[in-house]
């Protein structure tokens, strides 16, 4: 037990910068790919020189792009929940411009079976009338 408490303080304080510096590297690798403004050639130029150069790479990227990082980040996230709401009003059924107030026009086999209940409860059809239409439509 020859290792000093402060030691492992400086340690431990070296990891987390490293891991620290990881995170940051790639988050902007990251970034160059995904960034639509640049082309080809830039998105080259900038590879090569946060892998070649990375300390300075990054902190050069940090300065000239830093800024748009956080724009892409929030188009990203957008674009994230633009298709997560898509695909949530598809399971559903409904269309994306329908309001909640007035009922849907064709939203799927749920309100279908919801109307064909209310007319069975209001006696406009019989039991068997009701089978039958519900049965059709799930067939």
């Amino acid at each position: 037990m020859d290792y000093p408490l402060l030691n492992i303080f400086w340690t431990m304080l070296e990891l987390f910068l490293w891991i620290l510096w990881f995170f940051l590297l790639f988050k902007i690798i990251t970034d160059i790919f995904r960034s639509q403004d640049m082309g080809g050639g830039a998105k080259a130029g900038w590879t090569v020189l946060v892998i070649l150069l990375p300390f300075i790479g990054v902190l050069v990227y940090l300065i000239v792009r830093g800024g748009s990082m956080h724009e892409r980040d929030v188009d990203q996230a957008r674009q994230a929940d633009a298709a997560f709401q898509a695909y949530i009003r598809k399971a559903a059924g409904t269309a994306p411009g329908e309001g909640g107030d007035k009922p849907p026009a064709a939203t799927g086999h749920v309100d279908d079976l919801a109307r064909l209940a209310e007319l069975r409860n209001s006696g406009a059809l019989t039991d068997e009338e009701y089978q039958r239409a519900k049965d059709k439509l799930l067939a």
